[in-house]
């Protein structure tokens, strides 16, 4: 398969929808149409199921996708690394969410930094989900994520530390005078609803919760008494007046990992990770 019919196919995977696709790819529907036909015919599968009125992905069409998307990743993250490797001055590309590893951030540049032939890191600050993707597609060379939330599969990484969650609420709530408490009792609290964090794709799911893209905005809605947060337990470092962070007895542990991908021979970024397996 060619990257253009690769392309061509998650443009129309994505948009379920020809016209559309041809939009966003900047060309005619015919040769779009065309051009799928072909890569079904070569591949003896079919991808897309057509009718009138809509497009819709077979079971071969979603494992398509899902390779397409790497694929093209692997693509880009090739080109940009090249690029990034002829340039005069060295450097690091972290990316991390934003608002997290609030604590683990300054104090692994400050010890990186003091390192021989430390170069320097910039860093990236992203909304929930997207460093993996920053790392994969190669515009950053090493990320912290946070299992059980994002993916490490096909990346190398090191645990960094693993804790328990918390549930953030406003100063004054009823429940900050528990010592702890389940997963149960902040799930549809009054007035009180979780926030809904954008999918992969951008989207956000239905419900009573506040759309949030990043922890600041999310702390902010719940100082102001328009939403509950469950967050890992290193967040306490940072809780401003007004917030009060109470134990979840039963929710999932968090692990924050350093992850870079596998095949990266870059000795600034191994002692990047060096050192932050040491802290």
């Amino acid at each position: 398969m060619e990257t253009r019919e690769l392309r061509y196919f998650v443009a129309v995977a994505e948009e379920l929808h020809f016209g559309r696709a041809a939009e966003r790819l900047g060309i005619a529907q015919p040769p779009l149409s065309r051009a799928i036909q072909r890569l079904e015919r070569r591949l003896g599968v079919t991808l897309l199921e057509r009718t009138n009125r809509s497009v819709a992905l077979t079971g071969a069409g979603r494992v398509l996708l899902r390779e397409g998307r790497a694929a093209l990743d692997a693509v880009s993250a090739a080109d940009r690394r090249t690029r990034r490797a002829a340039c005069a001055e060295p450097g690091l590309v972290l990316v991390t969410k934003a608002g997290a590893s609030a604590e683990l951030l300054p104090k692994l540049l400050d010890a990186y930094a003091a390192e021989p032939g430390a170069v320097p890191v910039e860093v990236l600050l992203c909304g929930p989900g997207e460093q993996e993707r920053l790392l994969r597609d190669g515009r950053a060379d090493v990320a912290l994520l946070h299992r059980p939330f994002d993916s490490t599969s096909g990346l190398d990484t090191e645990d960094l530390r693993t804790e328990g969650q918390v549930v953030v609420l406003p100063a004054g709530h009823p429940l900050t005078t528990e010592p702890h408490l389940r997963v149960a009792d902040v799930s549809a609290l009054p007035g009180l609803p979780l926030p809904r964090w954008p999918e992969p794709d951008g989207t956000y799911l239905d419900g009573p919760g506040a759309e949030v893209r990043d922890h600041v905005q999310l702390l902010q809605l719940v100082a102001l008494g328009r939403a509950a947060a469950v967050l890992p337990e290193s967040v306490r470092t940072h809780l401003h007046e007004g917030l009060t962070a109470v134990p979840l007895l039963d929710a999932p542990t968090v692990t924050t990992v350093i992850a870079w991908p596998p095949h990266s021979r870059s000795r600034p970024l191994a002692t990047l990770i060096r050192t932050a397996t040491a802290l």
